[in-house]
């Protein structure tokens, strides 16, 4: 866990009151029979704690001066629980001090007994596998969260060393470290006063000069970007800041400052620690194994990513879903099975009603890429047909795009059979990848270099695997490739994330699901603060 100056107060209290509290609970009368029995009425309706409780005959863990260390384990993770972007309301430790304190009698201590440990699995869920329900924020996101059984952890942490045991809680991934070390670092910067005033007005590009370049120049001198100077022309140090600014945020690194690098540019340092915290939330959700290979699809980031022992070995420009609420890309985690050299396009339901349908009853030869078939499979000849009686509710045909150079799925696709109906897919349409942001899918991620996707997944399995895709591709024929080692594959969403070495990365809210995910963390009293280090 990291530790930095503004907490020492805090650990200094704890070894203060340690013997305070341990002289406040005698063992002797913390496992009396009134005891007990209070720890088995308080825990009555919880079957957990019930179950829990039955094994140790009701005997408490947390109320003799011998469970001293588990009560200074838990004021040390309340103190520290800030630090992990947890509800500050929720856990206050000088208020668990005061109930210590405070409880006198045997009753008192088994009620208090129960609620310490009510308190410590809220602790544990939230710092381990976070503070909400990913599906009630957005019903895209599909995360399944890897809760803990509350009984397993209670066993265990009965059994284990304390300190040792909650350190352990939250993930232990370098990426959940390096958030953390960044949102330490951002805090001491709200307390310094942030990165200053935010630069006015439109377009600045190289040889400008004035006023707004003195902010811009500051602006970049304060993000760390710029070095100390006293410039105030738009000159090579500038632009090459701009650029390297444009670089960590995902934006077209052309070097001159425009409507869209200044709009990220007098971003706050606040909402910059809303992404922080929301990804760190975020990252507990997807607290388990990732898989020693994996994909990982960053919608935000619009890139597609092979990653192996935990370092990228395969990285392409993505095409995600855009922004209409029926199109956008879901978050979810699944497997990916096999590809399909060659493809047909079998046209979405929601498509084939939406956008199809209205173009027939106009006009029947429209889309005729797209051959329209029965229920049996057999084409409907178009000249015959009449699509004028159809509504979204009984149109009865299919449509499907046979292989071809010109398919809406280009000429190979990615398959992790999922109920979304999501894979990830070539396109004929490659112009788009030239874009900064590139929303424009039903929801389908489309990849730039599908390709070499293919030769990259592939070359665990052949020896040749750029000829072994393209004999398959020369055939024209639809054909179906496992992969002998299915990869998992991670749709995820991060406007901030870390590098193993360089800045932290920021990145658009393009679907606005952080902004909703930061908004119910507040909800739950998560807060904003700045500290002195």
């Amino acid at each position: 866990m990291l530790n930095h100056i503004a907490h020492l107060r805090a650990v200094i209290k704890f070894v203060a009151t340690a013997f305070l509290i341990v002289c406040l609970a005698p063992a002797a009368q913390a496992q009396s029979m009134e005891f007990r029995q209070a720890v088995a009425e308080a825990a009555a309706n919880d079957a957990d704690l019930v179950a829990f409780y039955r094994e140790r005959n009701f005997a408490g863990i947390w109320a003799t001066g011998a469970d001293r260390n588990r009560r200074n384990a838990l004021l040390s993770a309340f103190n520290s629980a800030a630090d992990h972007g947890l509800p500050t309301n929720q856990y206050d430790a000088d208020a668990l001090i005061s109930r210590l304190q405070a409880a006198s009698t045997p009753q008192e201590q088994g009620r208090l007994e129960v609620e310490l440990t009510r308190q410590f699995l809220d602790y544990a869920r939230d710092v381990q596998t976070g503070v909400l329900v990913p599906s009630r924020i957005d019903s895209a996101i599909h995360r399944q969260v890897p809760l803990r059984s509350r009984v397993g952890t209670l066993r265990a942490f009965a059994q284990s060393n304390p300190a040792g045991f909650i350190r352990s809680l939250p993930p232990q991934s370098p990426e959940y470290t390096r958030l953390m070390r960044e949102k330490i670092a951002m805090e001491r910067l709200l307390a310094d006063g942030g990165w200053g005033p935010t630069v006015p007005g439109g377009k600045l590009e190289r040889g400008a000069s004035g006023q707004r370049v003195v902010a811009l120049r500051n602006r970049l001198i304060a993000m760390g970007f710029l070095g100390r100077t006293t410039t105030q022309t738009y000159d090579d140090a500038i632009f090459s800041a701009v650029q390297q600014f444009q670089l960590a945020h995902g934006l077209a690194t052309d070097g001159t400052a425009g409507p869209g690098t200044l709009e990220q540019i007098n971003v706050s340092p606040e909402r910059r620690l809303q992404s922080i915290i929301v990804a760190m939330e975020r990252e507990r959700w997807i607290n388990r194994p990732r898989g020693e290979r994996h994909i990982w699809v960053n919608i935000t980031d619009f890139t597609a990513k092979i990653i192996d022992n935990g370092v990228e070995t395969f990285s392409t420009r993505s095409v995600v879903g855009a922004r209409a609420s029926d199109r956008v890309t879901p978050e979810f985690s699944d497997v990916m099975e096999f590809m399909v050299i060659n493809p047909s396009w079998y046209v979405p339901r929601s498509i084939i009603t939406k956008e199809y349908l209205p173009q027939l009853q106009a006009n029947p030869n429209a889309a005729r890429n797209l051959l329209i078939t029965d229920s049996r499979g057999r084409v409907v000849d178009r000249s015959t047909a009449d699509f004028s009686g159809y509504t979204a509710n009984n149109f009865p045909y299919s449509m499907r795009e046979p292989p071809s150079q010109g398919n809406a799925l280009g000429l190979v696709k990615f398959m992790f059979p999922n109920r979304h109906n999501i894979y990830l897919h070539d396109t004929p349409s490659k112009s788009l990848f030239g874009r900064e942001v590139r929303a424009y899918s039903h929801g389908c991620v489309r990849l730039a270099d599908p390709f070499d996707f293919a030769y990259a997944l592939l070359a665990r399995q052949t020896s040749d695997p750029q000829e072994f895709f393209q004999s398959r591709l020369r055939t024209g024929r639809e054909q179906r490739v496992d992969l002998a080692d299915p990869v998992p594959v991670h749709l995820i969403y991060r406007t901030a994330y870390t590098q193993a070495e360089g800045r932290t990365q920021y990145r658009r809210d393009i679907y606005g699901r952080d902004g909703r995910i930061w908004n119910a963390l507040a909800r739950e009293g998560v807060a904003l603060r700045a500290i002195r280090g």
